[in-house]
């Protein structure tokens, strides 16, 4: 088989590594790819939002699946575009990627469906929105619609941290904002292979969405992660998939616009049970980068039962996986660019690159997620400690790093 990976990202980088491993795969390509990706596959230049590039391309090298790694290429309606040549592609549709794309649209589906989820309501006016924070008090989630590669979300302690976030998110064109009342307890999150009724899930993880130790600081796109996770027994993920997962993907079958890809439940085990924060319309990054090396049975072929809708039982590496994301100081406000990184070539553990590049020779920073380093352990201690000291064997001093991934669940 001929594969093509869209993106350039850690996620991607991920992905196009388990796609590698493979029995059924020949030739692999990456679209546009990074400096990691380059070395299991063939990167092309075009940019991951160039549908028309991406088409024609498949089309070209007849490529017989293809694999979508961000949610903007979902969102500008890829996979619509190349089932309507008749290719094989794995992602939701446009309009079943309004799950990440609309908040509004997942919460009214979760609302109409009984799927547990925060109190919410919506606002496109900023004078009624602050009224409404000022009804409800703090802590108050404040949500920007739309894609916001995981940041636009403000958990607000106080209702002028609330304000704040408002007055931002409506100094934005078509400034649209979800108000949700604040849950509280012990966020993890569950992916599954997805299409119309076939809802296969992977491994659990718990993601470190705050930039600073202490889960403080402001939200980013993820500082690190971890799987499994101690805390989230068996008998919770059924509860998850029972009451969560699985509904959801039969009430978009149900709405008319049935899911295919990878659905992202980011979720919170709190004292009235699982909840649901939020859903995404694709692999969640940097979740991928430590769910995928436990992945022991052949990646692509699941994709291809799971789109024939093939029930499939999945095999997983009892090892415990953590990720370290290394990222540009100042983000998730600023990123860096053209940075050199040393001792790359000494570590002893797996990396994703998430925002690299080549310049004159050398690896050079190239945005604000720049490298995870992921080590592996018998144990969360055990996987902690081979992780930190790799992740500390590499040089640059533009880039910054988590203390803490995975402390929260050492003591459960």
């Amino acid at each position: 088989m001929k594969v093509l990976v869209i993106g350039k990202g850690g996620r991607e980088h991920a992905i196009a590594h388990a796609v590698s491993k493979s029995s059924l795969v020949e030739k692999l390509y990456a679209a546009p790819g990074n400096p990691g990706m380059a070395e299991i596959a063939e990167n092309v230049d075009i940019g991951d939002s160039d549908v028309e590039g991406l088409l024609a391309f498949a089309k070209q090298q007849k490529i017989d699946l293809t694999i979508v790694g961000p949610e903007h290429t979902l969102a500008l309606g890829i996979v619509d575009a190349f089932e309507k040549e008749g290719l094989k592609i794995f992602g939701p549709t446009k309009a079943a990627a309004q799950v990440e794309s609309s908040k509004e649209f997942a919460k009214k589906i979760m609302m109409k469906y009984g799927i547990p989820t925060a109190a919410y309501q919506s606002f496109t006016e900023k004078e009624s929105a602050i009224a409404y924070v000022k009804e409800k008090g703090a802590p108050i989630v404040v949500k920007e619609d739309g894609l916001k590669a995981g940041k636009g979300v403000t958990v607000a302690e106080t209702v002028e941290e609330a304000i704040s976030a408002l007055d931002i998110a409506f100094a934005q064109e078509g400034g649209k904002v979800v108000i949700e009342e604040c849950l509280r307890g012990f966020e993890f999150s569950l992916i599954c292979f997805v299409c119309g009724e076939t809802v296969i899930p992977m491994e659990i993880a718990q993601d470190h969405k705050c930039a600073y130790d202490g889960d403080k600081g402001p939200n980013t796109g993820g500082m690190g992660v971890y799987s499994p996770v101690r805390r989230i027994t068996p008998a919770i993920i059924e509860e998850t998939m029972h009451s969560i997962m699985r509904p959801m993907a039969s009430a978009m079958v149900k709405e008319g616009v049935p899911f295919t890809g990878f659905l992202y439940g980011g979720l919170m085990l709190t004292t009235d049970g699982v909840k649901t924060i939020e859903f995404n319309a694709r692999f969640g990054d940097p979740e991928a980068e430590v769910i995928l090396p436990r992945l022991q049975s052949d990646f692509v072929q699941v994709i291809l039962d799971v789109m024939d809708q093939k029930e499939c039982t999945l095999t997983w590496s009892k090892d415990v996986t953590l990720g370290v994301v290394l990222a540009s100081g100042g983000y998730p406000a600023s990123s860096t660019k053209g940075a050199c990184i040393e001792g790359i070539d000494q570590v002893n553990a797996q990396i994703y690159h998430m925002g690299t590049a080549w310049k004159d020779g050398h690896l050079v920073t190239d945005g604000g997620r720049v490298l995870i380093v992921v080590g592996e352990g018998k144990t969360l201690e055990e996987a902690y400690a081979k992780t930190y000291a790799e992740v500390k064997k590499i040089n640059c001093d533009c880039l910054f790093y988590r203390n803490d991934i995975g402390k929260k669940d050492m003591n459960a």
